[in-house]
């Protein structure tokens, strides 16, 4: 990991948000509408604080050791061996999230645009190109994050905001919807939707002032979480909820009904669409280069660079394991539920630790 500290409060929410932005957009109205009906504004909302509480206590924990990557502190505050094992799991679970989010890439592309390409193409092209831009250092990383940010935002603000002028919001009522106990699955398939945010955890480390990465989580969980709600919310209240259950991709067929005034675009699908596929390649780019530097921490190498492409291989065999689609979105659902033991259980245990150790112990204030 590079020493010099070059990385910015503003870039560093940006590579927040255009991480957390991803590929689950499109069945996230209808992960929360199954789980809470009229409530899924509100569980959503309730998923976003969660998720801003475990990337509080990620932030907290890293603040304790502003030098060291997690990788590299789990290992001093459980022992090399404990600490070697989280980061095999860490590990595993980053590389099996990039191969499922690139399969589902590959699966919605095939299926709503290029029928005629094969899928493999589809995933090869994207792991491709997260490999080559991995290869760089964390300046040209948050470069990338920073020039897309707005291409991802923009677009998707006007959409949501323009096909709420169709809307009716009766279907928002009640507000709280059948929200229940039951609930809890569908809040922690939407947190795991923020995983991708514990790329801060390698990033502290490059910062110009460690100390301004709580503000960039608050500023990116909020902007990127308050997305999510306003999208929940338009495609609920533009198509209600027993229509939203039938739809696999909710999100692609609120672009298809919203039309700007005046005619300008007929087809606001196909300007989504290319805004989709650039939040999905931030996404699996961010978290092919969590794994790229966490394989290198691993091993104490002195270089990322080697493993960019020695990941490529694994993370296309692992993308192209699920044999249909339905079987696809199961295994991410119960994958992204696990991975939650991992992003914010396993770190409360280890600032619980910390805590009680009294570690760092010759860790100097920055």
């Amino acid at each position: 990991m590079e020493q010099n500290r070059n990385i910015t409060l503003v870039q560093t929410t940006t590579i927040l948000i255009s991480t957390i932005i991803g590929v689950g957009v499109l069945r996230l109205p209808l992960i929360a509408v199954q789980s809470a009906d009229t409530g899924a504004p509100l569980l959503t909302a309730l998923a976003v604080l969660f998720s801003l509480f475990g990337l509080w206590i990620i932030i907290k924990l890293g603040l304790l050791f502003p030098k060291q990557s997690i990788i590299e502190y789990s290992e001093v505050i459980i022992g090399k061996w404990l600490g070697k094992l989280y980061s095999f799991f860490m590990i595993l679970f980053f590389t099996i999230l990039t191969g499922l989010a690139t399969r589902e890439f590959g699966a919605v592309v095939v299926s709503a645009v290029l029928r005629e390409t094969p899928l493999e193409v589809t995933v090869l092209v994207m792991l491709v190109m997260a490999a080559i831009y991995t290869r760089d250092n964390f300046n040209t990383f948050a470069y990338i994050h920073n020039f897309y940010v707005p291409a991802i935002l923009i677009p998707g603000f006007i959409i949501v905001i323009t096909s709420l002028s169709n809307a009716n919001f009766l279907y928002l009522e009640p507000v709280w919807g059948n929200i229940s106990t039951q609930s809890l699955t569908g809040t922690l398939t939407i947190t795991a939707l923020f995983q991708g945010a514990f790329i801060i955890t390698i990033i502290i480390p490059v910062m110009e002032k460690p100390k301004k990465a709580m503000r960039a989580a608050i500023w990116g969980v909020a902007i990127s979480g308050g997305f999510f709600v306003m999208m929940v919310a338009a495609a609920l209240a533009l198509f209600g909820p027993e229509e939203l259950k039938k739809s696999m991709w909710p999100t692609l067929e609120l672009a298809r009904a919203t039309q700007i005034p005046g005619n300008l675009l007929q087809r606001l699908d196909i300007v989504f669409l290319a805004v989709w596929v650039t939040a999905v390649f931030t996404t699996i780019y961010s978290n092919y280069v969590f794994t790229a530097h966490a394989l290198k921490r691993f091993f104490q190498l002195k270089d990322h660079k080697m493993m960019a492409f020695f990941l490529l291989p694994i993370v296309f065999f692992i993308a192209m394991l699920p044999q249909e689609t339905f079987q696809l979105y199961r295994v991410i659902s119960i994958v992204g539920r696990l991975g939650i033991g991992i992003t914010i259980v396993v770190p409360i245990v280890l600032i619980v630790l910390s805590k009680l150790r009294k570690l760092p112990k010759k860790e100097k204030e920055l």
